[in-house]
């Protein structure tokens, strides 16, 4: 990115407010008051980090929860990108900047602190491997993956179902959101396997068929599908994006990760290849998936790439010209996981009502979003699902017990099949 990033000051917006982390209780401010001091303490446990780098932990845990926003190392690669949008903020205390800001800023700093874009041996190095390692070794992801070969002898389309579902699910197991969660993450098995089940009761919204009707069998299709959290999401997203290559919905995959950690388990490609590593490894019909990805890894079939703009504190609106065109010469993009949903509308306190399509206009092409809800923004819900959600007087926004398929149709592309749209049922809501 070499323009320079507009300031938050430059152009007047009449739409709702960003999310900001200053109001004591709300979702924002547990985040940064619980669950980044915490994940100081996680990262520090899992690594022997030299003195200096302890330090350096110690002196960012003091300035996010007793001090004020210090700018980057002057000699950063990226300094200019980040003090474009720090200026407003910097002196000032964390919970006086915007929620999607100030948490990308402290992943930024906290690697800072621990010298991976560093020369010395602590380059590269991801603080957060140990736990996806670990994730992704659990006995969780082997019964995950038996569950696959209950689905071999079902119809082609509710195995479509079942892997969107699962998918979707996926995204409940995020790192970063079981630092500070009471409750174990729901698992692909719990839902994905069984799409009649409790993961459709937990919908809010479904353009499940509209997303369908977007990648006809047998059309020529490129699908990008922007990755969220490696490990225990990663690999139901890889097993989709095989349904997808196999069964003709795509003739080929573009597969988005960061460029380097963040948000704790957002994917990177050594997740990536550490995913399909343990597809291959795996026996009976996962194995057989890891196989094929395999291969289409290396005709180019399933093609992984990354952006800086993915670890960027903008929301897509604001992406560079070079992604914009990517993302304008694919079939359909789907979007994974609640961050990437934040960035997608704004991360507003937009009415729940607000037609996504309407929030998403700008987007360039056919857009979805595959979303376990883990924070309070939502757009395109009915007003009779959004006055019964908030009747039940539960964290429904935030608690990852609901989800929503979400699907926008870009104007120059086929009719199809309508969308079955935002859900007036109310089913599960409690």
């Amino acid at each position: 990115m070499t323009a320079r990033l507009p300031r938050p000051s430059d152009v007047p917006d009449s739409r709702p407010p960003v999310v900001m982390c200053d109001e004591p209780g709300s979702f924002a401010w547990g985040v940064l008051h619980r669950r980044h001091p915490a994940l100081i303490q996680q990262v520090r446990d899992a690594f022997p980090y030299a003195p200096r780098q302890q330090r350096a932990l110690d002196a960012l845990l003091a300035e996010i929860t007793d001090g004020v926003l210090e700018p980057l190392e002057a000699t950063a690669k990226d300094h200019a990108l980040w003090a474009a949008r720090a200026e407003p903020y910097l002196g000032r205390s964390w919970f006086d900047a915007p929620f999607l800001w100030a948490e990308s800023y402290f992943y930024r700093k906290l690697l800072a602190a621990l010298e991976y874009f560093g020369e010395g041996p602590w380059q590269g190095v991801d603080p957060f491997g140990p736990f996806k390692d670990a994730e992704l070794s659990s006995a969780l992801v082997d019964e995950e993956l038996r569950a696959l070969d209950a689905l071999a002898d079902l119809p082609a389309e509710r195995q479509a179902s079942a892997l969107l579902q699962a998918s979707l699910w996926g995204n409940r197991a995020d790192l970063g959101f079981s630092v500070t969660a009471d409750e174990p993450a729901r698992t692909a098995t719990d839902a994905g396997t069984d799409a009649s089940a409790d993961a459709g009761a937990g919908l809010v919204a479904d353009d499940s068929a509209l997303l369908w009707s977007l990648l006809p069998v047998g059309t020529p299709a490129t699908v990008a599908v922007v990755a969220d959290n490696a490990g225990r999401e990663l690999i139901p997203d890889l097993i989709l994006v095989d349904h997808l290559l196999e069964h003709g919905h795509a003739t080929d995959v573009v597969l988005y990760v960061k460029p380097y950690p963040y948000y704790v388990s957002d994917a990177t490609t050594t997740d990536v290849v550490g995913g399909l590593r343990r597809l291959v490894r795996a026996s009976g019909r996962a194995g057989e998936i890891g196989r094929r990805l395999w291969t289409a890894m290396g005709t180019g079939r399933l093609e992984v790439r990354t952006h800086p703009f993915f670890c960027a504190p903008l929301p897509y609106e604001e992406m560079p010209e070079d992604l914009r065109t990517q993302f304008a010469c694919v079939t359909l993009t789907i979007l994974k996981g609640d961050l990437n949903y934040r960035r997608l509308v704004g991360d507003r306190l937009w009415p729940a009502t607000t037609p996504f399509a309407d929030v998403t206009a700008y987007f360039p092409g056919s857009v979805a979003a595959l979303r376990t809800l883990k924070s309070d923004v939502i757009v395109g819900l009915t007003e009779a699902m959004t006055d019964a959600l908030d009747g039940t007087g539960a964290a429904w926004r935030t608690s990852g017990t609901h989800a929503l398929v979400q699907a926008r149709r870009s104007p120059g592309s086929d009719p199809g099949r309508p969308s079955s749209g935002p859900r007036d049922d109310l089913e599960g809501t409690v």
